[in-house]
């Protein structure tokens, strides 16, 4: 097992390695098998933080959810790796007609679901997978506190809320002496930087929050691979990251990852997230592989620790 710094998880108990793996891809675009290996391989290498969710990959046709957390659960029955892995899933994403939000019954309902498919009798980090206004915060941070004392969960993270509802979260499980929030998942990349830095990243720092943000490498324009519009057809999502990305000030931000990339005879992809590993409040970047290949130059990009020049050329050039 190869050695990674690990980072403390918000004030939880929680040690993981600076980068998150995104379990969104079991199940959906690769099959059990290359799941396996892919899972054997991040263990032996030290990335053992694996991020899923209920309804993963729901949207895949033929799929219904929880395709990714039963696979990541067959892999642990048949490897009896359990203890060696930081898992995260989350609840709240529709999962059918009435099977959505933060309400009590429901997380009791998906809690138990989500153990089960996952073969594990607790979950290290359960995350509300997206804001639920139509629930007061205090019932459901009360069940997610019941889930901790049962011994279900360890830890608890918020997915996609906004600053102002997350300070308020933090409000409620202070006055109620309920479990907080250790963690919040937003998007967060060289490109889209607004959503975390204003407002979410003072919070982070100040409340000493651990942040795993996902869009890690914009859909993959950070590793260099959308370069014209004719790039599009490289892959499935590339039409998509073409129209948003493919700008002045995104091929400004390219210039300055081949410049640094280049000097240091490393990939685009490692130097876009050791900028991140860098910035402010973060913990865990959220990345994913569906090759071994590509699962090395993850390992790289978590060793890789650029100076202050080189971080400050790319927050310029991405500003």
């Amino acid at each position: 097992m190869s050695q990674l710094t690990e980072r403390q998880l918000g004030r939880s108990e929680l040690q993981v390695p600076p980068l998150t793996f995104g379990g969104n891809v079991f199940g959906w675009t690769i099959d059990q098998a290359t799941s396996f290996s892919l899972l054997d391989a991040l263990v032996e290498k030290g990335l053992n933080f694996i991020d899923t969710a209920d309804v993963y990959s729901r949207w895949a046709p033929g799929n219904q959810g929880g395709e990714s957390e039963t696979i990541i659960g067959n892999w642990l029955k048949s490897r009896g790796k359990r203890e060696q892995i930081v898992l995260a899933t989350k609840v709240g994403m529709e999962m059918g007609p009435g099977k959505s939000g933060l309400a009590a019954k429901y997380i009791r309902q998906s809690v138990e679901d989500s153990l089960r498919r996952l073969q594990t009798d607790y979950i290290d980090l359960y995350q509300a997978h997206r804001d639920d206004q139509d629930t007061p915060l205090a019932e459901t941070l009360a069940t997610f506190d019941a889930l901790v004392k049962e011994g279900k969960v360890r830890a608890i993270g918020a997915s996609n809320y906004s600053a102002g509802r997350l300070a308020e979260a933090l409000k409620v499980s202070k006055e109620h002496n309920l479990v907080r929030y250790e963690t919040v998942q937003p998007e967060y990349n060289l490109y889209d930087r607004e959503g975390y830095e204003n407002g979410l990243q003072q919070l982070a720092v100040e409340q000493h929050l651990g942040v795993i943000n996902y869009y890690s490498l914009a859909s993959g324009f950070l590793s260099g691979k959308y370069r014209t519009p004719q790039d599009a057809s490289k892959s499935k999502r590339g039409e998509g990251v073409v129209q948003k990305y493919l700008n002045p000030r995104g091929l400004k931000i390219l210039a300055a990852l081949d410049q640094i990339a280049d000097g240091r005879g490393v990939s685009q992809t490692q130097v876009a997230l050791a900028w991140q590993i860098a910035q402010p409040g973060i913990t865990a970047p959220i990345v994913s592989a569906t090759s071994l290949e590509q699962l090395d130059e993850l390992v790289k990009a978590a060793n890789l620790k650029l100076n202050i020049a080189e971080i400050e050329q790319l927050t310029e050039a991405s500003r």
